[in-house]
């Protein structure tokens, strides 16, 4: 019997190919949504951008359009509620009756002391980053179904983060980090937990229905999130780099392409690390205080 790989064909341009993907990346104007969102244009895709402010979404779109050879439209959204979940889902449909690749990439942050974070920092955080995962996701099940195959199924991407993995103390010491001195994103970590066991549910719920579902848990990335952080404490954040710099653009765009290619096909329910080794390491650097970009 001859062996498999004989009738098949295993060329990258083939397993990577990415002419036929409609993709829909959630806040897509900015940081690592802007990354991938880049990634499918250059190769080819046709990508629509959301996010609350239609300015960034103009100047994104239009720079990446520049770009090509695929395509970048957009749609203003607010995804702060289900009302405004829904309002994105139906604006996708009149744009396109497709999707290959859900990007769920929308998300905040807050920072506040320990004895004193505030309830909205728990409810504004939980509500971006688990709940519109969870409606964008459903409201948007019949494009993402529609000429989903075994061979060929569509692709759910779910940011999630290093911080829904990590247990340390989040609280910020006196040089600074992803927060003021003395605070901490309590409400990130758990947010970002629970976006990770929701992408495995969301795994098991829709493979059978070609669909896969998985999660990319990002370190440090330069982006709006991470911006104070990156102004005010670089040095102290590339200290605990094991490779002396934090994370890419093609880091990213990398792994989010993959995920959606042909050679990912038959993956789901994973959870993708992308923090140059730093939790494995417990952030032990060979290079102190040495920033690279």
């Amino acid at each position: 019997m001859a062996h498999a790989s004989t009738t098949a064909d295993l060329s990258a341009s083939r397993l990577f190919n990415f002419s036929d993907q409609v993709v829909l990346v959630t806040g897509g104007a900015t940081g690592l949504g802007e990354m991938a969102a880049q990634a499918f244009v250059q190769n080819g895709g046709k990508v629509i951008i959301a996010s609350r402010k239609e300015s960034e979404l103009q100047k994104t779109s239009g720079r990446l359009n520049k770009l090509g050879p695929g395509s970048c439209d957009y749609v203003v959204a607010d995804l702060q509620n289900k009302a405004g979940c829904m309002d994105l889902c139906e604006k996708v449909k009149r744009k396109t009756d497709r999707l290959t690749v859900l990007l769920n990439n929308s998300g905040s942050t807050w920072g506040a002391p320990y004895d004193d974070f505030p309830e909205a920092g728990w409810d504004k955080v939980y509500a971006l980053n688990v709940k519109a995962m969870y409606y964008t996701t459903v409201g948007l099940h019949s494009l993402l179904t529609k000429g989903a195959t075994a061979d060929h199924p569509s692709r759910v991407i779910n940011i999630a983060s290093m911080a829904g993995i990590m247990t340390t103390d989040v609280t910020t010491g006196s040089e600074g980090g992803l927060a003021a001195p003395g605070s901490g994103t309590f409400s990130y970590g758990p947010s970002k937990a629970a976006c990770i066991h929701l992408s495995k549910m969301q795994a098991s719920k829709l493979m059978p229905q070609h669909v896969t579902v998985n999660c990319i848990c990002p370190g440090v990335f330069p982006s709006r999130m991470t911006a104070f952080g990156m102004r005010e404490a670089l040095d102290t954040l590339v200290s605990g780099q094991p490779s002396g710099r934090v994370g890419k653009p093609e880091d990213f765009a990398g792994l989010v392409l993959f995920i959606s290619s042909m050679g990912a096909a038959h993956m789901t329910g994973n959870v993708f690390e992308i923090d140059g080794g730093s939790t494995q390491s417990g952030f032990r650097s060979n290079k102190k205080n040495e920033s690279r970009i």
